[in-house]
């Protein structure tokens, strides 16, 4: 058990440590950023005057580093700004936009998760048979594809031409759950088609390299079916890895869902993104580039802690 919390609080610790990092990069990378915070609030006809006004009362004319330091500080207290373009705190704002991102995320992993899964066993047991490469055809014909393509593919056939679903895909409180539903069931058609190829090639590369065991073997010769051996031997030893990959596209499903929210102009975190950054409004930029950057680790870290936990091989690795 100790050699158990040892291994997590050294991941904890390096996840905490590339977080720092991250924000750094981001907090360079909006200061690069093309043009000129006040002149983007003051239009282009504000005075040198009042310009000089507005960098002077938004600390523009600080050192960079301590701009960044003040910044790291109000993240750490909670305060994660105030919005230049229209004055309203961040916070608020981001709760409700994360809240829509992680509704969408959510109902694209229980659609894809369980059928990525089901898939690749349903591959392993009919290898190299029509089954397996059908499965493995049209999978690999939804990773070629991107997404913004198969979104307006599913658009125009499910929202224009057969008006099953709408196109934009609003939400709000007052809606209720089977509404929701409706509204964003083209944007989670697109992630569920974009991360199910993924999973589901690694759940059937995973199960195969378990396949190749002795102890496969011997289920075999015990007279076991094809499809027990399977589910209730191969499958449960290849956790760990089907683990790591679902957990990475978990991540992306929160992290990249940025086009899709776009395209579909849901009201999500990437979307809010998008609006602040042609509005250069730097704060929002760096809070939702920071809130990627802290699922996206977090969700990796806790894909290593159950590779650990369930592997002793990782947790002795002499």
């Amino acid at each position: 058990m100790s050699s158990i919390l040892k291994l997590v609080s050294q991941r904890l610790a390096l996840g905490l440590l590339l977080l720092l990092a991250c924000s750094v990069l981001i907090f360079v990378g909006t200061q690069i950023l093309p043009g000129d915070v006040a002149q983007s609030i003051l239009g282009q006809s504000a005075t040198p005057t009042a310009l000089a006004n507005l960098r002077e009362e938004l600390g523009l004319n600080d050192p960079a580093y301590v701009r960044y330091f003040s910044w790291l500080g109000g993240v750490l207290t909670g305060d994660l700004g105030t919005a230049l373009s229209n004055g309203q705190e961040i916070n608020a704002q981001i709760g409700l936009r994360l809240g829509n991102t992680l509704f969408l995320a959510f109902w694209a992993a229980v659609v894809a998760v369980p059928l990525a899964i089901l898939l690749g066993l349903i591959a392993v047991r009919y290898r190299n048979r029509w089954p397996d490469k059908l499965i493995s055809g049209l999978t690999l014909a939804s990773m070629s594809l991107p997404e913004f393509f198969i979104g307006y593919v599913l658009i125009f056939f499910f929202a224009v031409k057969w008006r099953w679903f709408p196109s934009v895909a609003t939400v709000y409180d007052s809606m209720s759950l089977w509404e929701k539903l409706n509204a964003i069931a083209l944007p989670v058609t697109v992630l569920v088609l974009v991360v199910l190829a993924h999973m589901m090639r690694m759940t059937r590369a995973a199960i195969l390299n378990v396949m190749q065991s002795a102890y496969i073997e011997t289920a075999e010769l015990k007279g076991l079916s094809a499809f027990n051996v399977i589910f209730r031997h191969a499958f449960p030893n290849a956790i760990a890895p089907i683990v790591n990959v679902v957990m990475l596209n978990l991540a992306y499903l929160v992290v990249g869902v940025v086009v899709v929210e776009v395209i579909f102009v849901y009201p999500g975190m990437g979307q809010y993104l998008v609006d602040h950054v042609s509005k250069r409004d730097v704060p929002v930029v760096q809070a939702c580039g920071l809130i990627f950057a802290a699922v996206y680790i977090g969700l990796n870290l806790i894909a290593d802690v159950v590779a650990i936990v369930t592997n002793p091989r990782l947790r002795h690795p002499k």
